[in-house]
């Protein structure tokens, strides 16, 4: 989780949301990635998203068996989707996100009975440190629109 923090602090820096992500297989760190909504203009470019693609592409799959996926804050629906896609086996997250979180806020993505892959998942891994960042995150952006 603290390779995820790196990440999220990466896109901070970028003036992005600073969410991060990190793809781990056999204990070493096989995609990476950070939110870049805003500098591509793209609602695909989350965090987990680029991770993932990364992933795939070390792997040359699409099908991320036997890894597990470590990010700042709770999935949305897209991503939770792409993380049953993809046949990651565990998600660990760690700051709720009560308005679009799709593991247990707002929705159960992974929980969905119907979907042929079931992802463990646990949240509140470095709770505090995740929500940290992002709260420092919106409290400087709230400052300098005043």
């Amino acid at each position: 989780m603290r390779e995820a923090l790196k990440e999220a602090h990466k896109a901070a820096q970028k003036g992005e949301v600073p969410v991060g992500a990190v793809v781990v297989k056999d204990g070493k760190i096989i995609g990476r990635g950070h939110n870049l909504t805003e500098k591509k203009q793209s609602a695909l470019t989350h965090a987990e998203m680029m991770a993932l693609g990364k992933a795939s592409k070390k792997l040359g799959s699409w099908r991320l068996i036997d890894c597990d996926l470590y990010v700042t804050l709770e999935p949305c629906t897209m991503c939770g989707g792409a993380i049953v896609l993809s046949r990651i086996r565990g998600l660990f997250y760690g700051a709720t996100d009560p308005k679009a979180g799709a593991v247990e806020s707002t929705a159960q993505v992974l929980d969905n009975m119907k979907l042929n892959h079931r992802v463990q998942a646990a949240g509140g891994l470095l709770k505090e440190e995740c929500s940290s960042v992002l709260k420092d995150f919106f409290k400087e952006v709230r400052r300098k629109a005043k």
